[in-house]
């Protein structure tokens, strides 16, 4: 059985992973919450990835799969956007995770897998973007670069979502009008839910996706590639 590690994963598309694999792997998640899901083979490492430092003594001598879920939907005009916003972004999205996988490599074993989440941001250029865009661009030019550093032992991918129904993207999607607005500008006319993500981040972490690395995969209605309207 697989030892993952999940960093987040008490809401959201880290949740629906943790749900996904609760009977096929044994999941180390660390967050600051315990996830709702109970399961024998989850154990929760209470964990602030702004504050706090991974206690690599709480890990597995061998991690099979690794998994960033922390981010930030921070859509503001450029001129709303303070320095201090673009840190923060950054902070969260990018430089807390830098620590973590400094930690975890030398435990990654032969053909594990590493997934990390951009957005759809990224590669279209969308307004009021501008802060969580440049954080996750971050991720994306750090995951293709570590991907060909540990090439082969290590695989590493990033799944760029679109708007998806979760937590973090409530003020989004907090009444039935912005829902209808938010489903009409994807191709596929709904936004994601936390399950069409995670089943992405599970076929990454699993030997099905065995021949794939430094791959940003959009998972997004078809948002990025498609112009249908």
């Amino acid at each position: 059985m697989k030892n993952i590690l999940l960093i987040g994963g008490s809401h959201g598309i880290g949740l629906e992973i943790i749900t996904l694999m609760a009977s096929s792997a044994q999941l180390f998640v660390a967050s600051r919450t315990a996830p709702e899901k109970s399961h024998e083979n989850i154990t929760h490492i209470p964990f602030d990835v702004l504050s706090d430092t991974l206690d690599m003594t709480l890990m597995p001598e061998q991690i099979d799969g690794f998994v960033y879920c922390p981010g930030s939907i921070n859509l503001k005009p450029l001129k709303m956007l303070s320095n201090e916003a673009f840190r923060s972004d950054m902070e969260i999205n990018f430089f807390a995770m830098l620590p973590i996988v400094q930690s975890i490599m030398p435990r990654m074993s032969l053909g594990s897998s590493m997934v990390y989440f951009s957005t759809v941001a990224v590669g279209m250029g969308m307004p009021f973007h501008a802060s969580i865009a440049a954080a996750k661009g971050a991720v994306e030019g750090f995951t293709k670069s570590l991907a060909a550093e540990y090439a082969p032992k290590i695989r590493v991918n990033c799944i760029a979502p679109s708007l998806t129904d979760t937590p973090l993207a409530g003020r989004l999607l907090n009444n039935e009008k912005k829902r209808e607005m938010m489903d009409a500008r994807h191709p596929l006319k709904r936004v994601g839910t936390p399950a069409d993500i995670a089943q992405m981040a599970v076929f990454l972490l699993s030997d099905q996706s065995s021949w794939m690395s430094g791959q940003i995969l959009g998972v997004d209605g078809g948002m990025s590639s498609l112009n249908v309207h």
